[in-house]
Protein backbone atom coordinates (compact mmCIF):
# COMPACT_ATOMS: atom_id res chain seq x y z
CA UNK A 1 0.00 0.00 0.00
CA UNK A 2 1.07 3.79 -0.89
CA UNK A 3 2.98 4.59 2.60
CA UNK A 4 0.90 7.45 4.62
CA UNK A 5 -1.71 7.83 2.05
CA UNK A 6 -5.43 8.40 3.73
CA UNK A 7 -7.57 5.34 3.85
CA UNK A 8 -10.20 7.97 2.11
CA UNK A 9 -8.58 8.87 -1.10
CA UNK A 10 -8.56 4.59 -2.45
CA UNK A 11 -12.38 5.33 -2.57
CA UNK A 12 -12.22 8.73 -3.75
CA UNK A 13 -9.99 7.96 -6.33
CA UNK A 14 -11.35 4.81 -7.05
CA UNK A 15 -14.60 6.31 -7.80
CA UNK A 16 -13.05 8.25 -10.91
CA UNK A 17 -13.00 4.39 -12.37
CA UNK A 18 -16.31 4.20 -12.05
CA UNK A 19 -17.55 5.83 -15.55
CA UNK A 20 -15.39 3.26 -17.33
CA UNK A 21 -16.70 0.44 -16.67
CA UNK A 22 -19.78 -1.73 -16.21
CA UNK A 23 -20.77 -5.67 -15.37
CA UNK A 24 -18.73 -8.00 -13.42
CA UNK A 25 -15.44 -5.82 -13.31
CA UNK A 26 -17.40 -2.56 -11.87
CA UNK A 27 -19.14 -5.06 -9.20
CA UNK A 28 -15.38 -6.09 -8.48
CA UNK A 29 -14.57 -2.66 -8.25
CA UNK A 30 -16.57 -1.63 -5.77
CA UNK A 31 -16.00 -4.70 -3.39
CA UNK A 32 -12.30 -4.24 -4.17
CA UNK A 33 -12.01 -0.35 -2.69
CA UNK A 34 -13.69 -0.71 0.87
CA UNK A 35 -11.12 -3.89 1.62
CA UNK A 36 -7.94 -1.58 0.35
CA UNK A 37 -9.03 1.34 2.31
CA UNK A 38 -9.32 -1.56 5.31
CA UNK A 39 -6.09 -3.06 4.52
CA UNK A 40 -4.46 0.83 4.32
CA UNK A 41 -5.63 1.41 7.96
CA UNK A 42 -3.89 -1.90 9.27
CA UNK A 43 -0.28 -1.38 7.56
CA UNK A 44 0.01 1.66 8.57
CA UNK A 45 -0.44 1.10 11.80
CA UNK A 46 -0.25 4.18 14.49
CA UNK A 47 0.98 7.55 13.69
CA UNK A 48 0.55 10.45 11.57
CA UNK A 49 1.71 11.16 7.95
CA UNK A 50 1.31 13.81 5.48
CA UNK A 51 2.78 16.41 6.77
CA UNK A 52 2.72 19.61 5.23
CA UNK A 53 2.77 23.88 5.35
CA UNK A 54 0.00 25.43 3.40
CA UNK A 55 -0.44 29.43 3.86
CA UNK A 56 1.55 29.01 7.33
CA UNK A 57 -1.00 26.19 8.47
CA UNK A 58 0.25 22.87 9.77
CA UNK A 59 -1.26 20.35 7.44
CA UNK A 60 -1.71 16.66 8.71
CA UNK A 61 -3.34 14.29 5.71
CA UNK A 62 -3.70 11.19 7.82
CA UNK A 63 -3.64 10.45 11.44
CA UNK A 64 -4.25 6.71 12.73
CA UNK A 65 -4.82 6.52 16.78
CA UNK A 66 -7.45 3.83 18.60
CA UNK A 67 -10.39 5.98 17.99
CA UNK A 68 -10.12 6.81 14.39
CA UNK A 69 -9.19 3.00 13.88
CA UNK A 70 -12.22 2.15 14.83
CA UNK A 71 -14.37 4.81 13.15
CA UNK A 72 -12.23 4.01 9.91
CA UNK A 73 -12.96 0.59 10.69
CA UNK A 74 -16.36 0.16 10.77
CA UNK A 75 -16.73 2.67 7.95
CA UNK A 76 -15.14 0.47 5.52
CA UNK A 77 -16.94 -2.59 6.95
CA UNK A 78 -20.13 -0.25 6.14
CA UNK A 79 -18.74 0.80 2.54
CA UNK A 80 -18.58 -3.19 1.81
CA UNK A 81 -21.84 -4.23 3.34
CA UNK A 82 -23.54 -1.03 1.40
CA UNK A 83 -21.89 -2.18 -1.86
CA UNK A 84 -22.99 -5.73 -1.84
CA UNK A 85 -26.51 -3.92 -1.45
CA UNK A 86 -25.92 -1.76 -4.18
CA UNK A 87 -24.52 -4.35 -6.74
CA UNK A 88 -28.00 -4.65 -8.15
CA UNK A 89 -28.38 -0.88 -9.27
CA UNK A 90 -27.27 -0.23 -12.60
CA UNK A 91 -26.85 3.59 -11.84
CA UNK A 92 -23.61 4.83 -12.47
CA UNK A 93 -24.13 8.59 -10.71
CA UNK A 94 -25.24 6.38 -7.16
CA UNK A 95 -22.24 3.94 -7.40
CA UNK A 96 -19.77 7.04 -8.17
CA UNK A 97 -21.22 9.07 -5.45
CA UNK A 98 -21.74 6.39 -2.92
CA UNK A 99 -18.28 5.93 -3.15
CA UNK A 100 -17.04 9.92 -2.81
CA UNK A 101 -19.64 9.70 -0.14
CA UNK A 102 -17.82 7.09 1.62
CA UNK A 103 -14.38 7.74 1.08
CA UNK A 104 -15.03 11.43 2.58
CA UNK A 105 -16.25 10.03 5.98
CA UNK A 106 -13.18 7.53 6.08
CA UNK A 107 -10.82 10.40 5.08
CA UNK A 108 -12.36 12.58 7.88
CA UNK A 109 -11.93 10.14 10.30
CA UNK A 110 -8.09 10.58 9.92
CA UNK A 111 -8.03 13.68 9.29
CA UNK A 112 -5.04 15.16 11.22
CA UNK A 113 -5.96 18.98 11.58
CA UNK A 114 -9.43 20.48 10.86
CA UNK A 115 -8.62 22.19 7.41
CA UNK A 116 -8.86 18.60 5.67
CA UNK A 117 -11.56 17.73 8.47
CA UNK A 118 -12.99 20.87 6.76
CA UNK A 119 -12.46 19.86 2.99
CA UNK A 120 -13.93 16.17 3.82
CA UNK A 121 -17.12 17.77 6.03
CA UNK A 122 -17.92 19.27 3.01
CA UNK A 123 -17.45 16.91 0.51
CA UNK A 124 -19.58 14.47 2.49
CA UNK A 125 -22.55 16.96 2.40
CA UNK A 126 -22.09 17.82 -1.48
CA UNK A 127 -21.73 14.08 -2.73
CA UNK A 128 -24.49 12.63 -0.42
CA UNK A 129 -27.78 14.94 -1.63
CA UNK A 130 -27.02 12.91 -4.93
CA UNK A 131 -27.79 9.63 -3.22
CA UNK A 132 -31.69 11.40 -2.10
CA UNK A 133 -31.50 13.31 -5.78
CA UNK A 134 -31.05 9.99 -7.23
CA UNK A 135 -34.53 8.73 -6.87
CA UNK A 136 -35.94 11.55 -8.91
CA UNK A 137 -38.73 12.50 -7.60
CA UNK A 138 -40.21 16.14 -6.73
CA UNK A 139 -40.40 15.13 -2.93
CA UNK A 140 -36.80 13.58 -3.23
CA UNK A 141 -35.44 16.93 -5.09
CA UNK A 142 -37.29 19.00 -2.61
CA UNK A 143 -35.69 17.18 0.23
CA UNK A 144 -32.30 17.42 -0.95
CA UNK A 145 -32.33 20.77 -1.61
CA UNK A 146 -33.21 21.54 2.40
CA UNK A 147 -30.79 18.93 3.29
CA UNK A 148 -27.89 20.04 1.17
CA UNK A 149 -28.72 23.78 2.59
CA UNK A 150 -28.53 22.90 6.22
CA UNK A 151 -25.02 20.45 5.36
CA UNK A 152 -23.77 23.44 3.95
CA UNK A 153 -24.72 25.74 6.40
CA UNK A 154 -22.83 23.29 8.92
CA UNK A 155 -19.55 23.52 6.66
CA UNK A 156 -19.93 26.93 7.15
CA UNK A 157 -20.22 27.42 10.67
CA UNK A 158 -17.25 24.50 10.85
CA UNK A 159 -15.13 27.28 8.99
CA UNK A 160 -16.11 29.91 11.28
CA UNK A 161 -15.17 27.94 14.08
CA UNK A 162 -11.89 27.21 12.72
CA UNK A 163 -10.82 30.54 11.78
CA UNK A 164 -11.61 32.39 15.06
CA UNK A 165 -10.11 29.04 16.64
CA UNK A 166 -7.04 29.53 15.16
CA UNK A 167 -7.11 33.74 15.85
CA UNK A 168 -7.13 32.58 19.15
CA UNK A 169 -4.48 29.27 19.45
CA UNK A 170 -2.93 29.91 16.36
CA UNK A 171 -3.00 25.84 16.15
CA UNK A 172 -5.70 23.97 13.93
CA UNK A 173 -5.07 20.82 14.75
CA UNK A 174 -7.50 18.41 15.54
CA UNK A 175 -7.49 17.70 18.63
CA UNK A 176 -9.27 18.32 22.33
CA UNK A 177 -10.99 21.88 22.16
CA UNK A 178 -13.72 22.15 24.75
CA UNK A 179 -16.33 24.23 25.06
CA UNK A 180 -14.63 27.47 26.04
CA UNK A 181 -15.91 30.50 23.60
CA UNK A 182 -17.32 31.80 20.60
CA UNK A 183 -15.11 29.41 18.77
CA UNK A 184 -15.63 26.18 20.27
CA UNK A 185 -18.84 27.06 20.53
CA UNK A 186 -19.48 27.17 16.66
CA UNK A 187 -17.53 23.99 16.19
CA UNK A 188 -19.70 22.23 18.45
CA UNK A 189 -22.74 23.92 16.67
CA UNK A 190 -21.31 22.30 13.41
CA UNK A 191 -21.21 18.88 15.13
CA UNK A 192 -23.92 19.24 16.49
CA UNK A 193 -25.94 20.04 13.23
CA UNK A 194 -24.70 16.78 11.42
CA UNK A 195 -25.34 14.80 14.86
CA UNK A 196 -29.22 15.95 14.96
CA UNK A 197 -28.96 17.43 18.20
CA UNK A 198 -32.76 19.07 19.37
CA UNK A 199 -34.18 21.73 16.82
CA UNK A 200 -31.44 20.58 14.24
CA UNK A 201 -32.68 17.18 13.64
CA UNK A 202 -35.48 17.63 10.67
CA UNK A 203 -32.78 17.03 7.73
CA UNK A 204 -32.60 13.18 8.77
CA UNK A 205 -35.91 12.56 9.27
CA UNK A 206 -37.08 14.43 5.96
CA UNK A 207 -34.43 13.47 3.83
CA UNK A 208 -33.43 9.73 4.26
CA UNK A 209 -36.72 8.38 3.68
CA UNK A 210 -36.38 10.15 0.12
CA UNK A 211 -33.24 8.49 -1.32
CA UNK A 212 -33.42 5.86 -3.02
CA UNK A 213 -33.26 2.54 -1.40
CA UNK A 214 -29.62 1.69 -1.38
CA UNK A 215 -29.36 5.28 -0.50
CA UNK A 216 -30.29 5.76 2.59
CA UNK A 217 -28.71 2.31 4.02
CA UNK A 218 -25.49 4.28 3.02
CA UNK A 219 -26.72 7.58 4.29
CA UNK A 220 -27.70 6.01 7.70
CA UNK A 221 -24.20 4.63 8.57
CA UNK A 222 -22.05 7.77 7.75
CA UNK A 223 -22.89 11.59 7.94
CA UNK A 224 -24.50 11.43 11.69
CA UNK A 225 -21.31 8.95 12.88
CA UNK A 226 -18.81 11.03 11.54
CA UNK A 227 -19.94 13.71 14.18
CA UNK A 228 -20.45 11.62 16.51
CA UNK A 229 -16.46 10.50 15.98
CA UNK A 230 -15.83 14.56 16.03
CA UNK A 231 -17.52 15.21 19.10
CA UNK A 232 -15.95 12.82 21.01
CA UNK A 233 -11.96 13.51 19.34
CA UNK A 234 -13.28 17.56 20.32
CA UNK A 235 -15.17 17.55 23.22
CA UNK A 236 -15.00 14.44 25.33
CA UNK A 237 -16.90 15.35 29.07
CA UNK A 238 -18.52 18.69 27.68
CA UNK A 239 -21.25 18.80 30.32
CA UNK A 240 -23.80 20.16 28.03
CA UNK A 241 -23.62 17.44 25.66
CA UNK A 242 -25.52 15.31 29.07
CA UNK A 243 -29.02 17.19 28.57
CA UNK A 244 -28.39 17.57 24.65
CA UNK A 245 -27.97 13.93 24.89
CA UNK A 246 -31.00 12.76 27.23
CA UNK A 247 -33.09 14.76 25.39
CA UNK A 248 -32.01 12.99 22.12
CA UNK A 249 -32.75 9.54 23.85
CA UNK A 250 -36.46 10.80 24.17
CA UNK A 251 -38.18 13.46 22.16
CA UNK A 252 -37.81 11.19 18.60
CA UNK A 253 -39.86 8.13 20.68
CA UNK A 254 -43.16 10.21 20.32
CA UNK A 255 -42.20 11.12 16.60
CA UNK A 256 -41.94 7.36 15.65
CA UNK A 257 -45.24 5.71 17.24
CA UNK A 258 -47.16 8.72 15.66
CA UNK A 259 -45.38 7.80 11.95
CA UNK A 260 -46.69 5.88 8.85
CA UNK A 261 -43.36 5.48 6.89
CA UNK A 262 -41.19 2.58 8.09
CA UNK A 263 -38.07 4.64 7.22
CA UNK A 264 -39.03 7.52 8.91
CA UNK A 265 -39.34 5.15 11.90
CA UNK A 266 -36.05 4.10 11.73
CA UNK A 267 -34.57 7.78 11.03
CA UNK A 268 -36.46 8.70 14.13
CA UNK A 269 -35.12 5.71 15.61
CA UNK A 270 -31.66 6.50 14.44
CA UNK A 271 -31.72 9.69 16.16
CA UNK A 272 -32.71 8.13 19.42
CA UNK A 273 -29.32 5.74 19.54
CA UNK A 274 -27.15 9.21 18.67
CA UNK A 275 -28.23 10.60 22.20
CA UNK A 276 -26.66 7.46 23.88
CA UNK A 277 -23.37 8.25 22.08
CA UNK A 278 -23.93 11.96 22.83
CA UNK A 279 -24.32 11.23 26.41
CA UNK A 280 -21.39 8.96 26.47
CA UNK A 281 -19.16 11.80 25.06
CA UNK A 282 -20.60 13.60 27.41
CA UNK A 283 -19.56 11.86 30.35
CA UNK A 284 -16.10 11.72 28.93
CA UNK A 285 -14.57 9.10 30.82
CA UNK A 286 -12.82 7.02 29.00
CA UNK A 287 -15.09 3.75 29.43
CA UNK A 288 -17.72 6.57 28.37
CA UNK A 289 -15.96 6.86 25.37
CA UNK A 290 -15.01 3.19 24.72
CA UNK A 291 -18.81 2.87 25.13
CA UNK A 292 -19.77 5.28 22.72
CA UNK A 293 -17.15 3.84 20.32
CA UNK A 294 -18.29 0.17 20.75
CA UNK A 295 -22.01 1.73 20.37
CA UNK A 296 -21.33 3.36 17.24
CA UNK A 297 -19.66 0.28 15.67
CA UNK A 298 -22.68 -1.85 16.43
CA UNK A 299 -24.89 0.59 15.45
CA UNK A 300 -24.01 0.97 12.50
CA UNK A 301 -23.85 -2.59 11.53
CA UNK A 302 -27.63 -3.38 12.94
CA UNK A 303 -29.48 -0.03 11.36
CA UNK A 304 -28.08 -0.76 8.07
CA UNK A 305 -29.49 -3.97 8.43
CA UNK A 306 -32.90 -2.66 9.56
CA UNK A 307 -32.70 -0.11 6.47
CA UNK A 308 -32.06 -2.82 4.39
CA UNK A 309 -34.70 -5.04 5.23
CA UNK A 310 -37.11 -1.77 4.70
CA UNK A 311 -35.37 -1.46 1.29
CA UNK A 312 -36.18 -4.52 0.41
CA UNK A 313 -39.83 -4.26 1.27
CA UNK A 314 -40.29 -1.18 -0.91
CA UNK A 315 -38.33 -2.42 -3.91
CA UNK A 316 -40.62 -5.41 -3.56
CA UNK A 317 -43.56 -4.07 -2.82
CA UNK A 318 -43.04 -0.59 -4.30
CA UNK A 319 -44.40 0.77 -0.92
CA UNK A 320 -42.89 1.25 3.03
CA UNK A 321 -46.26 3.09 4.59
CA UNK A 322 -47.11 0.03 7.43
CA UNK A 323 -50.92 0.80 6.76
CA UNK A 324 -50.33 -0.28 3.20
CA UNK A 325 -48.34 -3.66 4.08
CA UNK A 326 -49.19 -6.81 6.25
CA UNK A 327 -48.35 -11.26 5.90
CA UNK A 328 -45.00 -10.47 4.41
CA UNK A 329 -43.56 -13.38 6.34
CA UNK A 330 -45.05 -15.42 3.97
CA UNK A 331 -43.91 -13.81 0.29
CA UNK A 332 -40.12 -12.42 2.30
CA UNK A 333 -39.14 -14.97 4.71
CA UNK A 334 -35.18 -14.03 4.18
CA UNK A 335 -36.08 -10.39 4.66
CA UNK A 336 -38.15 -10.97 8.04
CA UNK A 337 -35.28 -13.44 9.36
CA UNK A 338 -32.50 -10.36 8.60
CA UNK A 339 -35.21 -7.89 9.90
CA UNK A 340 -35.65 -9.79 13.22
CA UNK A 341 -31.90 -10.11 13.54
CA UNK A 342 -31.34 -6.16 13.43
CA UNK A 343 -34.57 -5.91 15.93
CA UNK A 344 -32.68 -8.54 18.47
CA UNK A 345 -29.16 -6.47 18.31
CA UNK A 346 -31.00 -3.64 20.40
CA UNK A 347 -30.81 -4.52 23.59
CA UNK A 348 -27.16 -6.30 23.38
CA UNK A 349 -25.58 -2.53 24.27
CA UNK A 350 -27.57 -0.15 25.76
CA UNK A 351 -26.06 0.44 29.24
CA UNK A 352 -23.04 0.01 27.77
CA UNK A 353 -22.38 4.09 27.62
CA UNK A 354 -23.82 5.17 30.91
CA UNK A 355 -23.10 2.58 33.43
CA UNK A 356 -21.24 3.15 36.59
CA UNK A 357 -19.88 6.59 36.09
CA UNK A 358 -20.49 10.32 36.37
CA UNK A 359 -18.75 12.79 34.53
CA UNK A 360 -15.85 14.79 36.06
CA UNK A 361 -16.66 18.08 37.99
CA UNK A 362 -20.19 18.17 36.66
CA UNK A 363 -22.29 17.52 39.60
CA UNK A 364 -25.07 19.63 38.93
CA UNK A 365 -26.24 17.67 35.71
CA UNK A 366 -26.87 15.09 38.04
CA UNK A 367 -30.38 15.53 37.23
CA UNK A 368 -29.90 14.83 33.24
CA UNK A 369 -27.87 11.98 33.77
CA UNK A 370 -30.50 10.23 36.32
CA UNK A 371 -32.56 11.23 33.28
CA UNK A 372 -30.53 9.62 30.57
CA UNK A 373 -29.84 6.53 32.79
CA UNK A 374 -33.39 6.26 32.72
CA UNK A 375 -34.37 6.78 29.43
CA UNK A 376 -31.36 3.74 29.03
CA UNK A 377 -33.82 1.73 30.86
CA UNK A 378 -37.28 2.34 29.12
CA UNK A 379 -35.48 1.78 25.61
CA UNK A 380 -36.66 -2.17 26.72
CA UNK A 381 -40.08 -0.45 26.80
CA UNK A 382 -39.88 2.18 23.90
CA UNK A 383 -37.16 1.88 21.49
CA UNK A 384 -37.65 -1.69 21.08
CA UNK A 385 -41.24 -1.56 20.71
CA UNK A 386 -40.47 0.88 18.28
CA UNK A 387 -38.37 -1.17 16.24
CA UNK A 388 -40.38 -4.40 16.76
CA UNK A 389 -42.99 -2.65 14.82
CA UNK A 390 -41.21 -2.99 12.01
CA UNK A 391 -41.12 -6.64 12.67
CA UNK A 392 -44.97 -6.93 13.06
CA UNK A 393 -46.17 -5.23 9.86
CA UNK A 394 -44.09 -7.91 8.02
CA UNK A 395 -45.37 -10.70 10.24
CA UNK A 396 -49.14 -9.36 10.98
CA UNK A 397 -51.51 -11.18 8.40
Amino acid sequence: MIEGLNPGFILIFGALLVPFTSGIIRSILLLTLPVLALTQIYTLGLGSWGHYEFLGLSIELTRIDPLARIFGTVFCLASFMGMIYALHVKDTIQHFVALIYMGSAIGAVFAGDMVTLFVFWELTAISSVFLIWASRTERAYKAGMRYLIIQVSSGVILLGGIILYYQETGSIAFNYIGLTGLASGLILLAFGIKSAFPFLHNWMQDAYPEATVTGTVILSAFTTKLAIYTLARAFPGTDILIPIGAAMTVFPIFFAVLENDLRRVLAYSLNNQLGYMVVGVGIGTELSINGTAAHAFAHIMYKSLLFMSMGAVLFRTGTIKASELGGLYKSMPVTMVFCIIGNCSLPTHRRICLKGHDPVGCGRWRPCRDLADHAVRQRGRNGSFRHQGTVFHLLRP
